[in-house]
């Protein structure tokens, strides 16, 4: 019996091969960004995190366009996540503005990328075992691009001001280990993958998309930090929202739970059968003289002692 022949693989087209160019593509724009931090072109630095922030989003959605996803592209995109978003920007903060407080500022750069590196594990190991964080449109923690956003906040801020940074070294640093905690937090955060637009607005979100575009290209750091401290409400405000309803919408509440005690008090008691009482019977001198009294009203009288039952006509007779 001759054994099956493997077939090989179909050839993949330079399209399928997109999204995979794309994701080496950000990895050479975080590795470059690093070095022009070194070199002290911030701001450099900076657009090219954003650019492989972009790219990172891209690539995900065009794979799965193309149906050309792969396990390979997964974990070829979970570790450009990480270079781009855990090591790339605290390196470049690092440069910038930790140089004075080089063993304190370092001990922030290492928990954030631990931490980052952490949470890309997670999100990892819940999408293989299909409990997705985006479940219920919420991440759990916030996202890696998102914490890259949100570490680098201070040199938006000083950008939209001066090339210099305007806020202390410390500040700083507490900024990143917050946002590390953040990370590996278990707070609920917004995603915008099912997201959705009405159809009669889909145009007003057309011409809002189109005016934050020109808004970064024009006012770009000044954007940017509006755009960051936004995202910082908005999770403020979903945080809120979940704390106020089911923490989630899967897990069915109790029937019990749901009522009150007020509800409870006011609920009407179960009908039960109630014993028919024994009706008391009266003495047995009493019975007599009720059973005389009845028969003398129907005609009918006892006889004494013999309980024969005579009538008028009986007696005429």
């Amino acid at each position: 019996m001759n054994a099956p022949r493997h077939r090989p693989d179909p050839d993949l087209t330079i399209v399928q091969l997109l999204p995979n160019l794309l994701t080496i593509t950000a990895i050479a724009a975080g590795l470059t960004a690093i070095r022009f931090g070194f070199v002290g072109n911030y701001e450099l630095s900076v657009q090219l995190i954003l650019l492989a922030a972009v790219l990172d989003g891209i690539d995900g959605r065009l794979a799965r366009m193309l149906k050309s996803d792969s396990a390979l592209g997964a974990e070829l995109d979970s570790l450009a996540d990480f270079l781009n978003f855990g090591v790339a920007p605290v390196l470049v903060l690092y440069f910038w503005a930790l140089q004075e407080m080089p063993r304190e500022g370092w001990i922030a750069v290492l928990i954030y990328s631990v931490a980052c590196v952490l949470r890309l594990a997670r999100f990892n190991v819940d999408a293989k075992s299909e409990d997705a964080s985006g479940r219920g449109g919420n991440f759990v923690g916030v996202p890696a691009p998102a914490g890259a956003m949100l570490v680098m906040l201070p040199m938006f801020i000083s950008f939209s001001v001066s090339e210099a940074p305007i806020l202390p070294g410390w500040l700083i640093a507490l900024n990143m280990v917050l946002v590390g905690f953040l990370l590996i937090s278990r707070i609920p955060t917004p995603s915008f993958k099912k997201a959705r637009i009405a159809r009669p607005r889909a145009k007003f979100f057309i011409i809002g998309f189109a005016f934050v575009g020109a808004a970064v290209l024009t006012f770009a750091w000044v954007t940017l930090a509006v755009l960051t401290v936004a995202y910082i409400l908005l999770v403020i405000a979903n945080l809120a929202r979940m704390r106020g309803g089911p923490a989630d919408p899967s897990v069915e509440t109790p029937q019990a739970d749901l009522k009150t005690p007020d509800l409870i008090a006011q609920a009407p008691a179960p009908r039960t059968a109630k014993p028919q009482a024994h009706r008391k019977q009266p003495p047995e001198k009493n019975r007599t003289r009720h059973q005389t009294v009845n028969r003398k009203d129907t005609g009918c009288e006892d006889t004494s002692g013999s309980g024969q039952k005579t009538t008028k006509h009986d007696r005429g007779k």
